[in-house]
């Protein structure tokens, strides 16, 4: 394996940080080697320097999408961490559908919009989606809109698609799920049922660079262990693009080893059992 040089290094974390948002500190050359050591192969360079220039001056950015493909932590799984959508399925679907009703009595239609704002290979959306299903908020009484964005276009693409092997579906999805909300398919994968497919839509988005306005406004918003990944400045700005991308009594979700206190002072935490959201103050 060819190792980083400290020169190269620099040169590679500012240019992740650049594509991005992505912030790697000194003691982080083991994760450019291991992960975009193979590139180096690929595309017939003899050392990070050289893959460097070529993605930089690569006018299709080809050699940039797989930097951020390589370079993305895609750590994912079906109901990771369970408190979370224990939360929602008890606490916050259940309080939204009240307030909502309170406040569009002569509606016919109530509408959700839930955002996955860093969605990986999709474990996170459909999971939400599985717990929607199963409350059975479904049309027309309920208007449900879903979305899941990420940085990187491989992992949009088989979120899209929807098809996991046989260790993805395995990894913290239940057997009596699997075989409600899921059909068995070739070599041994497993592809989510079209109903909940067509409930969630999907979009390639850089949460630091690309502006959230046309997405609209969401009732909740997951953004899971991505934001530890960020500068403490960057961490700021996301903070407050999601806070703008909320209704104003909707409810926001991080992962359960972060904390945003001191990035994000207009959030306020609620506690509920074990788990922890936050309503704008």
């Amino acid at each position: 394996m060819i190792k980083i040089t400290p020169s190269e290094f620099d040169i590679f974390t500012k240019y992740i940080l650049k594509i991005s948002g992505i912030f790697l500190a000194k003691g982080k050359e083991y994760l450019i080697e291991t992960r975009i050591g193979p590139l180096l192969k690929n595309f017939s360079c003899n050392s990070f320097a050289e893959l460097y220039k070529k993605a930089s001056s690569d006018p299709k950015k080809i050699i940039e999408k797989k930097i951020i493909d390589a370079i993305s932590t895609n750590e994912t799984y079906f109901f990771r961490d369970s408190t979370p959508f224990e939360l929602l399925q008890h606490k916050i679907i259940p309080d939204l559908i009240d307030k909502k009703k309170s406040q569009s009595k002569n509606s016919s239609s109530t509408t959700i919009r839930i955002w996955s704002a860093a969605c990986s290979t999709g474990q996170e959306i459909y999971s939400i989606a599985i717990i929607l299903e199963e409350l059975n908020l479904n049309l027309p009484k309920y208007n449900i809109q879903l979305l899941g964005t990420d940085i990187s276009n491989t992992v949009i693409a088989q979120a899209s698609y929807g098809k996991y092997n046989k260790f993805e579906v395995g990894r913290g999805l239940p057997a009596p799920k699997r075989e409600r909300f899921f059909t068995f398919s070739d070599n041994n994968t497993w592809r989510i049922k079209d109903k909940l497919r067509a409930k969630v839509s999907f979009k390639k988005m850089n949460l630091i660079i690309d502006s959230f306005a046309s997405l609209g406004k969401f009732d909740i918003i997951f953004c899971r262990n991505v934001a530890i990944y960020f500068t403490a400045q960057d961490r700021k700005t996301l903070f407050n693009k999601l806070c703008k991308s909320m209704t104003s009594d909707g409810y926001f979700l991080i992962g359960s080893t972060e904390s945003i206190a001191a990035d994000a002072p207009f959030f306020k935490p609620k506690r509920y059992l074990r788990s922890v959201y936050y309503e704008l103050e």
